[in-house]
This record gives structure tokens, C-alpha cells and sequence, in this order.
């Protein structure tokens, strides 16, 4: 890794602990500013670390990029829920073809994917039953939509081989799915600390992912 992506990575690191602290308090205006400075930081990381492949590199930097749009999306004030989630998904798909390039034609292990597909059905099944229950019916076609993709990023990130890479997606989703619970079924206690944690965990050890 060069110098200049190793200081980036800190600073990434410095923001992070900013944004989350600005979220257990409730600090929104420092949130509005450390929230997507943490994920410019990164796509700088992105950028200026020694990929294993420069093609890879290019899709995560969309992925990142997507992921940003995202992140803005979803902490307007008004509710941007499905531009969010579309923006989210795209950044999935982007994701899915970075590790499709460096492991074409392989397959994730029979095992691991088929627990993909049981804990997705069972994340699918209990959002389902919380937007019938309140009433927000209108969202199953892209929810589902969405839970497939990011199945297919984790199973695609199985499929590389790079434990990285693996820990970094299924942080992403665990993000994700608690994100869909709050929304969807009910609040948890400590449920946006939680979100920002594991998705700026997440991925910045996709970012890593590329170092091979």
C-alpha cells in the first residue's frame, strides 16, 4: 500500500469515529458533514492503494461513488428511502462485477451460498411480513430487488476468495438488514450507531479487498 493511501486510510478512520459519534449524540450538523467526507476519503484510499487489478479498482471506486449518493440520500431530511435504496443497489451491482473480474466462472462454495440464500430468504420474509403489517406494501418490488442483488455481492464476494473481502461484504449487509428492520419491522435501541459501524467497517475492508 503507498504512503499516501495509508494516510488517507487514517484520516478515513478519523471522520468515521467523528461521523459516529455525531450520530450517538445526535450532533446532525457534524453528521451532515463527516458522513460523506468519510466516504470521499475512501474512494481517495481507493484510488491511491496498489490494486491487484486496475479494472476491479475502477468498479469498487463506482461502487464508492454510488455508495456516497447513497449516503446523502438517505440522511435528507426529506424521505429519499427509494432513490437511497436504488443508489445502494447500483453500488451492489458495481461490486458484483469487480469480483466477477478477477474470479470469472468461479462459483462461491455450495455451502457458504446456500446459507447466503437461507439467511436472505429469511431477512426477505421478515421485511415482507413488516410491510404488510404497516402498511407499506409499496416497497416490496424494490426491497426484493434489493435483497437479491446484495445476496448475489456477498455470494460474489465468497466466489473471490478473499476473506476480506468476504468480512467486508457481510458487514455491508448486516448495515443493510439492519436498516430494512428499523424501517420495516420496528426500532432497535442503538439501531444508527450500529448501521454507520458496520457499513464504514464494511466497506473500507472491500477497499482493502484490493490489495489482494
Amino acid at each position: 500500500m503507498t504512503s499516501l493511501a495509508v494516510a488517507l486510510l487514517v484520516v478515513t478512520g478519523v471522520i468515521a469515529v467523528v461521523d459516529w459519534w455525531a450520530v450517538s449524540v445526535g450532533a446532525r450538523r457534524v453528521e451532515y458533514v463527516a458522513k460523506p467526507l468519510t466516504m470521499v476519503a475512501l474512494i481517495g484510499v481507493a484510488l491511491t492503494l496498489d490494486a491487484t487489478s486496475a479494472a476491479q479498482r475502477w468498479w469498487f471506486v463506482a461502487a464508492l461513488v454510488l455508495s456516497l449518493a447513497g449516503d446523502v440520500f438517505l440522511m435528507l431530511p426529506s424521505d429519499r428511502f427509494v432513490p437511497g435504496l436504488a443508489s445502494f443497489l447500483l453500488a451492489h451491482v458495481a461490486y458484483v462485477v469487480g469480483f466477477l473480474i478477477v474470479s470469472p466462472g468461479e462459483p462461491a462454495p455450495v455451502v457458504t451460498t446456500l446459507l447466503v440464500v437461507v439467511v436472505s430468504a429469511m431477512l426477505w420474509n421478515r421485511l415482507r411480513t413488516g410491510m404488510r403489517t404497516n402498511g407499506q406494501g409499496a416497497y416490496l418490488g424494490p426491497v426484493t430487488a434489493y435483497v437479491i442483488v446484495i445476496a448475489a455481492m456477498v455470494a460474489s464476494a465468497l466466489a473471490s476468495g478473499d476473506w476480506v473481502a468476504v468480512l467486508g461484504a457481510l458487514l455491508f449487509m448486516t448495515s443493510d438488514s439492519i436498516i430494512g428492520e428499523t424501517r420495516f419491522v420496528g426500532p432497535w435501541r442503538y439501531e444508527r450507531i450500529a448501521i454507520m459501524t458496520t457499513y464504514h467497517l464494511g466497506q473500507a475492508l472491500l477497499v482493502l479487498s484490493l490489495l489482494g
